[in-house]
């Protein structure tokens, strides 16, 4: 609720929450919709909602005058439960769209501020009006923030993929919050096997941003879903500009912003393509599975029971041994080329003819070699897995998860970690 002197201005002139205002202060004039106030806001700051998407924060003291004025400036949605959306045509020409939430299909959540996922398909398509120029039809798995994910909602997203390529279609595009969407790309990478291109696209922006990535990102994940491109691939924005998209593989993308739109980049090699949605065109910048190659394989079985650790200088030796010894396998994300403190090795040797150790860099760059240093060298006779990979701590993590539910012993275990299934190890880096 607004304090005293904003609802004493608003009920004179008889306008309520969610109606279209011009507002005039002593330098400027206003046009938008007055909104809820933030729960946590001032009591005497009227907020609004701007043509150009933005909301606006006005103290009372600074209101010369407001009038309701007709038309639809920012229309706010109320929208029900409805059917799943669909153009009617061949099944073979449609993308289908598969939905589990994030930023690229929210709202804003008007007492804290926060964004939140948007629910039905008729929210979606009332975001992405352009969609309805495409083949497409929808379907929501689950409306969930990223950081809730867990290895039984990729399952699920599998299973659904499957379920959607069998009764055919051109491509899928599966939008998914930002924070873990490299985690569940390498997870569907290790898990399946497409004919048809497999696009995840995401938004660091929400939709009531004028600087969303939302619909740029989209409709360029559209393009990719109907390209000859048969991966699980990342698409998202290439620079902070408006220009043009990477589509990146599945087992090499990572989240390397916080909340810059060009956040995700390919590791250690080069993107597939650049999408560029203003021109319907595809760039191809490396190699890649075609459509049609592979047929469908889904294998969703995956041991969770996986640690990712990250060390530190001065990291307890009883902390790391507590850590794996409560879990069938682990991640480590050491230093360098490869390292843990030296400390840290006798621990390593006790659990490792028991269970697989791994390990990743915190450089994220780069090849790891375990022969350059002693301590590399004797992290090798205790049988730590890794030595020449080149694979993100995510990839490696899930990948190990895919080994367990796969192998009888270690040996089998080693041998999986060290073959390339899906792209997550390459021969020679690319610059």
């Amino acid at each position: 609720m607004y304090g005293e002197k904003i609802k004493k201005i608003l009920e004179f002139k008889k306008i309520k929450e969610g109606d279209a205002v011009i507002l005039k202060t002593e330098r400027n004039e206003y046009k938008g919709i007055i909104m809820p106030r933030i729960g946590y806001g001032d009591k005497e700051c009227l907020i609004l909602k701007l043509t150009n998407g933005y909301n606006v924060g006005i103290e009372v003291n600074r209101i010369i005058d407001i009038k309701k004025t007709e038309g639809d400036i920012v229309p706010l949605r109320n929208v029900s439960q409805t059917e799943d959306y669909k153009i009617k045509g061949n099944p073979e020409e449609e993308i289908v769209i598969l939905g589990c939430g994030g930023t690229i299909a929210s709202k804003i959540e008007y007492r804290t501020g926060a964004v939140y996922p948007a629910i039905t398909t008729e929210e979606l398509i009332q975001s992405f009006p352009q969609l309805k120029e495409k083949k497409i039809r929808t379907r929501m798995l689950f409306s969930l923030l990223s950081e809730n994910m867990t290895p039984k909602h990729w399952t699920q997203i599998a299973n659904a993929i499957k379920e959607e390529i069998e009764k055919g279609c051109k491509g899928i595009v599966l939008m998914h919050g930002t924070d873990t969407m490299h985690y569940t790309a390498a997870a569907l990478s290790y898990m399946i096997k497409t004919p048809v291109p497999i696009v995840m696209v995401g938004a660091q922006r929400s939709s009531d941003r004028g600087s969303s990535d939302n619909m740029m990102n989209l409709m360029s994940a559209l393009i990719a879903a109907e390209s000859d491109i048969a991966e699980i691939t990342v698409c998202m924005h290439a620079t902070e500009n408006d220009d043009y998209c990477y589509l990146h593989r599945g087992t090499k993308v990572r989240k390397m912003h916080t909340s810059r739109r060009d956040a995700f980049k390919t590791i250690n090699g080069n993107p597939i393509a650049r999408i560029y949605p203003d021109e319907d065109r595809i760039e191809i910048i490396s190699s890649y599975e075609k459509r049609g190659k592979n047929k469908l394989i889904v294998d969703t079985e995956l041991n969770p029971n996986v640690a990712l650790i990250y060390v530190y200088p001065g990291m307890k030796t009883d902390v790391l041994d507590s850590l794996i010894e409560h879990h069938e396998g682990a991640v480590l994300i050491g230093t360098g080329l490869g390292h843990i403190p030296t400390q840290l090795i006798d621990v390593i040797k006790k659990h490792s003819d028991k269970k697989p150790i791994v390990i990743s860099s915190q450089t994220i760059n780069g090849r790891l070699n375990m022969n350059v240093y002693e301590t590399g060298r004797q992290m090798q006779d205790a049988g730590v897995i890794g030595h020449l990979m080149d694979w993100t701590p995510e990839a490696a993590f899930v990948k190990l998860m895919y080994a367990l539910a796969h192998a009888d012993n270690l040996i089998e275990v080693r041998k999986i970690m060290e073959t390339n299934l899906s792209g997550e190890i390459t021969e020679r880096n690319e610059e």
